[in-house]
């Protein structure tokens, strides 16, 4: 459930004109070949929105960690690519179904651990360090912009290092669970299996009845990984802490996000309702089309070599 709901919003927005000097500008289909240049013309309308406004809220999404080999949830229409993540009901209510969320975490997780930051983290983090990023929020769970060196990063649906009791909810470490669930069910380390996004896996077939998943060693309480699940609310903290930020900033930048769920479309909702300019750059459409100033229907890996350089000091220009 979000921690606002749509209609609550509605109600407490009203349309603003565009910002001065930008356009709603996508420019194609998104490239598959890495070194393939964007269109220059978008390019150099987001080098005068970042000269513009040097204190960016930047919001990121699935869609920069896949150059990590982190799969995504969606295609370029905003669209399921893959089944539909777990429900939070399911995974609290169900025993057979954190059995499964459990033994295809076993297999997803080794993979999903191994996996390290690329060029669009380590760019972001520069930024960061040149005082271009008044704040970082992200929709992933996978660290890897800690990993590139970024440190004001509000981790909006959690983290997947983490395990959380639901019942005294005592925090440990996901690898310490690795080895017992490693222990308790050692036929299933040998299984094949398709990776999935979030350390998820495919696995056919596969019987999960006797699947043992350990309890909580504090409470005997249930485990579930410290991550925001589908149907789950966010800690309000963590939501008024990244609204707070984004009313500190310059403007919105949005990477690698449809922003199909209400988590990460919230923050164009509330940019439009305080004019703040807002800059997307995504493969594909997202939910927040209509309230985005300009967009660049491209890869952020295939953008940033042609920012020549920004971010990397404050006086960058």
């Amino acid at each position: 459930m979000p921690y606002l709901s749509d209609s609550k919003i509605d109600r407490q927005l009203h349309h603003r004109p565009r910002a001065s000097g930008l356009t709603y500008h996508p420019f194609g289909a998104m490239s598959h070949e890495p070194c393939q240049m964007p269109d220059p013309a978008p390019i150099q309308q987001l080098q005068a929105f970042l000269q513009n406004h040097p204190h960016l809220f930047v919001l990121t999404g699935a869609g920069i960690s896949t150059a990590s080999g982190i799969p995504d949830y969606r295609d370029d229409n905003g669209d399921w690519k893959r089944p539909a993540p777990v429900q939070y009901r399911d995974f609290v209510d169900q025993p057979v179904t954190r059995r499964r969320y459990w033994a295809r975490s076993l297999i997803g997780w080794p993979w999903f651990r191994s996996a390290r930051p690329n060029l669009c983290h380590q760019t972001l983090a520069n930024w960061e360090s040149a005082g271009r990023i008044s704040q970082l929020v992200t929709q992933n769970v996978d660290r890897l912009h800690q990993g590139a060196g970024s440190r004001e990063v509000i981790d909006l649906h959690g983290r997947l290092d983490r395990v959380i009791c639901l019942d005294c909810r005592a925090l440990s470490d996901r690898a310490v669970l690795q080895e017992e669930l490693l222990a308790a069910n050692p036929e299933f380390a040998a299984l094949g299996a398709e990776i999935a996004p979030d350390g998820d896996a495919y696995l056919e077939h596969a019987d999960y009845r006797d699947f043992l998943v350990p309890d909580c060693p504090q409470c005997g309480g249930i485990l579930k990984p410290d991550v925001v699940f589908f149907g789950e609310t966010i800690p309000r903290e963590r939501v008024e802490r990244s609204i707070s930020a984004l009313l500190d900033s310059d403007a919105l930048l949005v990477i690698g996000s449809s922003l199909m769920v209400y988590s990460g479309f919230r923050f164009c909702r509330l940019a439009e309702e305080h004019g703040i300019p807002i800059a997307a750059i995504n493969p594909g459409r997202t939910r927040a089309d209509e309230l985005i100033d300009l967009k660049l229907t491209e890869r952020f890996e295939n953008v940033i070599p042609a920012l020549d350089g920004y971010g990397t000091s404050p006086d960058t220009a």
